[in-house]
């Protein structure tokens, strides 16, 4: 779906909302397709359409998570959360229309250039999140699981990946065994984001505004929200990442946090593959082929990060002697002026530990670019570049309490495809009230490139 036709599903939603300028914004390109959009009042807003029915479903929990969020936790947060505006029906699918926050999406370099006040913004964001209280998660019926439960879902995705006979030996053996190290589990299981990686986090300056993507919210392992961190190459930012947020959290973090966190970032490879394979995509499942023997190659000639508490033994071979000739044992006919020679019914056979060696560690950031290259070779071809902005960026506030609509007017949900005949959603402004300290900014000069705005020309 292009930013254009975005654009007008957006005007259905949102009533009295004119847009004058739209393009594509950076998203899950096998689950959405995003567009940004600007109104005839310089007010930003943010469409996310559903390309298939689980992603369709993953909105509608975020929808479900937000509402979660009474105005006194959202007072709590150090940063804002994303408010719906509209939504409309298209079959069984639902667009939703959110009201645009001030900030930017940066990349893991740029963000590590932002120096140690902008590390320390990230950590303290993190550690917030995973204080929120866990009845948030469960009180929702979204997925809550303890230390070991997570553990044994790992291990059934690992039997799960296996089953495809795409993942290399090596990979299997490797995080198998991480897997069942049980020293690297023990961790006290927390809120966790789900979904955390730079395009998710917005930067106003040198500080996190937002933080997007509520879909994957449960009670799990807190290392996934640090698999992304894996991708930067200066340790010093991720040093004081990591120290704001042990500071700021009510609880001591586990010592085994950036393990587990490395064997996120690895074995996100293989869950993009079962993810082509149940899509009945192709081009997923190539890809991931290809990240997977990149990874592979990357941990023989580089090694990198260890992920197992526990040292892998090397390899033990166990020789098993030839079989001596029975009196029965099959004869080939002698050659000319030789005598028969007897064939063996066994050769040698030596069989291989599944342990591997500490070199098997993958380099941390060749692993996170795989992973962001699957979602970003989706996204090749499926949208075009789009022309630059007239419009002048002008501040505007938005309200940042849970679905309130910014155009004033009560934001609807339209069923069908002509995105007209009814309303669904009202808007949910019983989500919460603008949050302690933070003014969500509808628009602002620096929230958007404005070269990736496509201007409606005006009518007379």
């Amino acid at each position: 779906m292009t930013a254009i036709e975005l654009a007008a599903i957006a005007s259905a939603a949102v009533p009295g909302l004119n847009v004058t300028a739209f393009g594509p914004e950076p998203d899950h390109a096998a689950d959405f397709c995003s567009a940004l959009l600007v109104d005839s009042e310089n007010r930003r807003w943010r469409v996310r359409s559903p390309r298939h029915a689980e992603a369709s479903t993953r909105l509608e929990t975020e929808r479900q998570v937000l509402r979660a969020f009474t105005p006194a936790i959202r007072a709590e947060l150090p940063f804002l959360l994303p408010t719906v505006a509209g939504t409309v029906r298209q079959g069984e699918l639902i667009t939703f229309v959110y009201s645009h926050i001030r900030g930017k999406a940066f990349t893991v370099e740029q963000l590590a250039a932002g120096g140690a006040s902008l590390a320390m913004e990230i950590g303290a964001a993190i550690a917030a999140i995973h204080d929120l209280p866990q009845e948030l998660v469960t009180n929702s019926d979204l997925p809550s699981y303890t230390a070991n439960e997570f553990r044994q879902r790992k291990l059934n995705e690992l039997d799960q990946s296996a089953t495809t006979g795409k993942i290399p030996p090596s990979l299997l053996r490797r995080w198998e065994h991480a897997m069942e190290d049980v020293a690297l589990w023990r961790f006290n299981a927390c809120v966790v984001h789900g979904d955390l990686h730079e395009d998710n986090i917005l930067v106003h300056g040198d500080q996190v505004s937002a933080v997007n993507g509520w879909t994957e919210l449960r009670v799990g392992d807190p290392a996934d929200d640090f698999a992304w961190l894996v991708a930067v190459d200066d340790p010093d930012f991720v040093d004081t990442v990591l120290q704001a947020y042990a500071g700021s959290r009510h609880e001591t973090p586990d010592p085994h946090l950036l393990r587990r966190a490395a064997l996120s970032a690895e074995f996100a490879l293989a869950q993009w593959l079962v993810k082509g394979y149940a899509a009945d995509s192709a081009r997923m499942v190539e890809d991931a082929e290809s990240m997977l023997r990149t990874l592979e190659a990357d941990i023989a000639e580089h090694g990198g990060q260890p992920i197992s508490v526990e040292p892998t033994k090397a390899p033990v071979a166990e020789v098993v002697p030839d079989v001596v000739p029975e009196k029965n044992t099959p004869v080939v006919a002698p050659a000319k002026g030789g005598a028969a020679t007897p064939v063996k019914t066994s050769n040698a056979v030596i069989s291989v530990s599944s342990g591997t060696g500490a070199a098997e560690a993958v380099a941390g950031a060749s692993v996170a670019r795989a992973v962001a290259a699957a979602s970003a070779a989706e996204t090749a071809g499926a949208t075009a570049g789009a022309d630059s902005a007239d419009s002048e960026d002008s501040a505007d506030t938005s309200n940042s309490s849970g679905d309130a609509s910014d155009g004033g007017a009560a934001p609807g949900e339209v069923s069908s495809t002509k995105a007209s005949d009814s309303s669904e959603d009202a808007g949910d402004s019983d989500a919460g009230t603008a949050q302690a300290g933070k003014t969500a900014i509808a628009g602002s000069p620096e929230d958007v490139d404005t070269t990736a705005l496509k201007v409606i020309p005006t009518t007379k």
